[in-house]
């Protein structure tokens, strides 16, 4: 079994996988501060109660976006699973074809979807959205080529703005809501959230088709902890919650 993690701005996501099913999942609060004992024993803790036994885990793979806790989830994997982690970082063999100015500067994560995307769906278009901390949207190529992609707020990111900058308004669930006008102004905000992350989903869509596939739609993959919200839109081809998760699997495979 290998366990996987992608350590994000808000969450670590972390999964299991033997052979190819990802047997559990799960979420730990990512900040600045954690040490490897704290890593450690979150890690064992939950492979235990998810009845996954630690010495069972052959490998462990990872991405980071956040450099300060490095130091920290190798020193964990050294000290309680016995096991130098493979890092997705450039260098390392990933199938891509990266055609940006800097393949350095895109992050780990956006590598990692982009390796699943054509794992699972070979020599085709693709555009993978991605609903974290912010949202992004990746463009590759039937070649396996990274062209690019777009970063902007995501939808708890640009709720929290608003929070954060108007004295007045408080943050709400993050819904989708009922009608497009609110009556209230929680609902107002729900709706403001919603819509101007669908519309922004519609016209980069629709811009990166005849910019860089001549008008072919490309296959839509969404990944994310707010895909599911834009599910009943008929946007994308397929929603994949794991991957990134997959990808890092496949990238540690290939290395």
């Amino acid at each position: 079994m290998i366990l996987c993690l992608d350590v994000g701005n808000s969450h670590i996501f972390g999964g299991v996988f033997h052979n190819d099913i990802i047997k559990l999942r799960f979420r730990y609060p990512s900040n600045n501060y954690l040490t490897s004992d704290q890593l450690g024993t979150f890690l064992k803790s939950v492979l235990r109660e998810n009845h996954v036994d630690p010495e069972d885990i052959e490998g462990i793979a990872l991405c980071s976006v956040v450099p300060s806790l490095d130091y920290s989830l190798r020193a964990a994997f050294i000290k309680y699973f016995d096991k130098e982690p493979f890092i997705l970082q450039p260098g390392v063999k990933t199938g891509l074809k990266i055609k940006v100015q800097n393949p350095q500067d895109v992050g780990s994560d956006r590598i990692a979807s982009a390796i699943a995307a054509v794992n699972l769906f070979p020599s085709t278009n693709l555009m993978v959205v991605d609903f974290g901390t912010a949202t992004t949207f990746e463009v590759i190529s039937k070649n396996s080529e990274y062209l690019g992609g777009i970063i902007m707020p995501g939808i708890k990111t640009a709720m929290e703005a608003l929070h954060m900058n108007a004295a007045r308004l408080s943050p709400v669930q993050i819904v989708r809501p009922d009608a497009v006008v609110g009556t209230t102004t929680a609902a107002n905000i729900q709706s403001g959230l919603y819509y101007s992350q669908l519309g922004a989903l519609k016209e980069v869509s629709q811009r990166i088709a005849k910019e860089m596939f001549r008008g072919d739609a490309p296959t839509i993959i969404g990944t994310g902890g707010f895909a599911q919200l834009f599910e009943e839109e008929q946007i994308f081809h397929e929603i994949v919650s794991d991957l990134v998760l997959q990808g890092i699997r496949w990238a540690s495979e290939k290395n």
